[in-house]
């Protein structure tokens, strides 16, 4: 009778314990569940919006992507400009490129959260796929904007740990660069477009917040004047003399009309002839979002103090 007692009792905790793994197990996927289906409200620059407190397929209709990627947020649907810089290519090789007038290619991807411009098309129609939260670029500076991406997808501390380490890094750099080129040097930066060519003040990507706002580097003061409105301004080759500093940052696209640096005016620029000029890939430099700026001022450190 006894034997028969103890593989009875045995059997009994067996059942016990495999139903009460499975509960706990049913348990932790109703909770999983649960924090999918949860949201958060947030303060947009159009009023409260309630969004995913864990967003997983997000269509990014802005210049953001590299703010998502250094948060580990999933990207499924991004802008082309986006998909053309070659720090994404890796993150971005399999998500397709849309606009704001992709609506149904928009659709298909299912997305929980779409981030756009305030001036993109459809938003109305866009609202009705998924929560959509719009900026206003340059409404807030480049490391608050960031900030607002953390506290959309609900990571608010990882965005803010970033953003305190950037500036201790930046601002390290900058002394450095100041100690060797003088606090007073100035920098130009510049952009060619077939015949014309761009002018950026301090917030215009292409680097300029690290240069001008991270560093602390001094801004040519024709350039500053003419950027102070729009943030940029167009110039022709033939006047870039009379805008160019110590030193200039050529933001280059291999597909433009870069003859220009050919020419007898270019050459005799104090800032050419003294061997001043850093290049960087358009493409590369276009955005301010985390990823693109801790390459920028990689790349400044590495030019700069070469």
């Amino acid at each position: 009778m006894k034997k028969l007692i103890i593989p009875f009792i045995l059997i009994s905790v067996l059942i016990l314990s495999a139903c009460g793994n499975s509960t706990k197990s049913q348990s932790a996927e109703d909770e999983s569940k649960k924090e999918e289906s949860k949201t958060i409200t947030y303060q947009s620059e159009n009023g409260p919006i309630e969004v995913p407190a864990q967003p997983k397929r997000v269509v990014v209709l802005t210049g953001n992507a590299g703010d998502l990627i250094s948060l580990d947020v999933n990207i499924v649907g991004v802008d082309e400009w986006a998909k053309q810089s070659p720090l994404f290519k890796d993150q971005l090789k399999d998500v397709p490129a849309v606009s704001d007038e992709d609506l149904e290619k928009i659709i298909e991807l299912k997305p929980d959260l779409i981030i756009g411009s305030n001036d993109n098309k459809n938003l109305d129609k866009l609202k009705k796929i998924a929560p959509t939260v719009t900026y206003t670029y340059n409404k807030v500076d480049y490391l608050t904007q960031h900030l607002e991406i953390g506290k959309l997808v609900n990571k608010e501390k990882e965005a803010q740990n970033w953003i305190d380490d950037f500036k201790k890094r930046a601002e390290a750099v900058g002394n450095e660069i100041k100690a060797k080129i003088g606090e007073n040097a100035t920098v130009t930066v510049m952009e060619s477009y077939d015949k014309n060519m761009g002018l950026f003040g301090d917030s215009w990507g292409r680097g300029t917040e690290v240069l001008y706002q991270a560093m602390g580097l001094k801004m040519h003061e024709k350039v500053k004047e003419m950027t102070s409105k729009e943030g940029y301004y167009m110039i022709s080759s033939e006047v870039l003399h009379e805008y160019v500093g110590d030193y200039l940052i050529v933001s280059k696209f291999n597909d433009q009309d870069n003859s220009y640096q050919q020419t007898d005016l270019y050459k005799e620029m104090p800032a050419v002839k003294n061997n001043h000029v850093i290049e960087v890939d358009g493409n590369a430099f276009m955005f301010n979002d985390a990823i693109t700026l801790d390459y920028q001022l990689k790349h400044f450190e590495e030019n700069f103090l070469k």
